[in-house]
């Protein structure tokens, strides 16, 4: 009797087609933004039903179906847009195929024959996309790390890590190595750990920049907090943080002033008299008036 039921739904491929595309236009605006083209809708849910029919058709699960999950997860959509899609072509299946007159069969044994027949291709879709979007996410959270505490080498021996936001214990940690990482990549005598961006200076924060600073110093460097606003130096005060193992400048401008110092170095000004542009078309024209 499966056999059947799957004959008849792929022989009237056509009619079910136009009947869940029918059903599925009135929920665009459930699962899309208004961004998305109408042509681009409609040829993802052409494209969606053929694969469909094209799992039920073989009783068995493509890659189509692993391309088409990632496929939706670029385009932004939800998983309900696969979920939906999937439970309105049970009920247009199910619908269709009561209604058939040369089919004489229960209720109960259609619904059956339907669930096992697109059961499958939910799970697959689900699975499938649950485990595509997890991989997007931990990519995505490996790329902001990287954002989050870059070290940044301004001159020689001097590296610059500016710090936006808060920080939690796993930041914390992903600071600390890359800050290793990157005191010995670029020979730096002295790192500047600017905090201007983050907003709050608690003792747990403290505790991870004095961690920071310290391992830092074991491997041979120094390290200047600089960005300290007043209401963050007042916070620092009524904790009672100790930040007096490593200097401490309000702004980075200080900040790089002192590690000039410590690494012998000095930013020389030149004021060559160099002529502007209108200054030479001048002397050109006086020229070639003489």
């Amino acid at each position: 009797m499966a056999k059947k039921l799957k004959e008849i739904l792929v022989d009237n491929s056509n009619n079910l087609v136009h009947m869940w595309l029918e059903e599925v236009a009135e929920k665009q605006k459930e699962v899309t933004n208004s961004s998305i083209s109408q042509d681009l809708f409609e040829n993802t849910n052409r494209e969606f039903v053929n694969i469909i029919f094209g799992s039920v058709e073989k009783e068995s699960l493509t890659s189509d179906l692993d391309r088409f999950t990632e496929r939706v997860i670029n385009l932004g959509w939800p998983l309900s847009y696969l979920t939906d899609g999937l439970q309105l072509f049970k009920r247009v299946a199910i619908e269709f195929l009561i209604e058939h007159e040369e089919l004489e069969v229960s209720v109960p044994e259609v619904l059956r024959n339907v669930d096992e027949l697109v059961n499958p291709v939910i799970n697959q879709l689900v699975n499938e996309y649950s485990g595509s979007w997890e991989n997007t996410v931990s990519l995505q959270r490996v790329a902001l790390q990287e954002l989050s505490a870059p070290l940044i080498p301004v001159m020689e021996n001097i590296t610059v890590m500016p710090l936006i936001g808060t920080i939690d214990t796993e930041r914390a940690k992903f600071i600390m190595e890359n800050l290793l990482d990157g005191v010995i990549k670029h020979h730096a005598e002295v790192v500047l750990i600017d905090i201007t961006g983050v907003p709050v200076v608690d003792t747990m924060v403290a505790h991870h920049i004095i961690q920071a600073a310290e391992a830092v110093r074991l491997v041979g460097s120094t390290c200047i907090l600089v960005g300290i606003r007043p209401e963050i130096a007042q916070t620092i005060v009524n904790l009672g943080i100790d930040l007096s193992k490593f200097p401490t400048k309000s702004s980075l401008r200080k900040g790089f002033t002192a590690a000039l110092e410590m690494t012998n170095q000095m930013i020389v000004q030149t004021n060559s008299e160099e002529q502007t542009i209108e200054e030479l078309i001048d002397s050109l024209d006086r020229s070639e008036q003489s």
